[in-house]
């Protein structure tokens, strides 16, 4: 289902429009969106993204150009999630803040990652298959594992020059 709140850019493709749930979310030009993927309202996905099948885009996720995420990635957009108030009532939208995710350009999410709120992944940075991300991820380095660490840098990083007196 898509809802009628949906802002989809120029050429955005979705390839089975009947088996995603996109509502209140924006997708910029060109972006791809497999099936079984959900984009929660107040989620901005830019322009050139990837989004593969089975991923979940909560409020408060931005993505920016370029990113490519993996099939069944996770974000999640609070730290500590309960169902119920301290006096046992179920919570609402006012018991609880968005903790804001960002996905810098041209970044790489491996299949099955699990993104924690309020984290920044910089720029080109690819997460390893697998990883749970739990704090920011530098501009271009390569992190895997639970907990993600740094366990290189991208190919297509750019070559700081080293400029005299710097």
């Amino acid at each position: 289902m898509i809802s009628s709140d949906v802002t989809l850019d120029e050429g955005v493709v979705i390839h089975h429009p009947d088996l995603v749930n996109l509502y209140g979310c924006h997708v910029g030009a060109g972006s791809r969106i497999g099936t079984f993927v959900e984009i929660q309202r107040n989620a901005t996905i830019g322009q050139n993204c990837k989004i593969s099948s089975h991923t979940f885009i909560c409020e408060g996720v931005t993505l920016e150009d370029g990113v490519f995420v993996g099939h069944g990635v996770m974000f999640t957009n609070d730290l500590h999630p309960r169902a119920v108030t301290t006096d046992g009532g179920l919570q609402t939208d006012e018991d609880w803040t968005v903790i804001p995710t960002l996905v810098r350009q041209h970044a790489s999410i491996g299949s099955n990652a699990t993104i924690l709120a309020g984290v920044i992944i910089g720029r080109g940075a690819l997460i390893g298959a697998g990883s749970v991300v739990t704090k920011d991820v530098p501009d271009y380095a390569i992190v895997a594992g639970v907990p993600a660490r740094i366990v290189g840098r991208a190919k297509d990083a750019p070559v700081r020059r080293i400029v005299s007196g710097e």
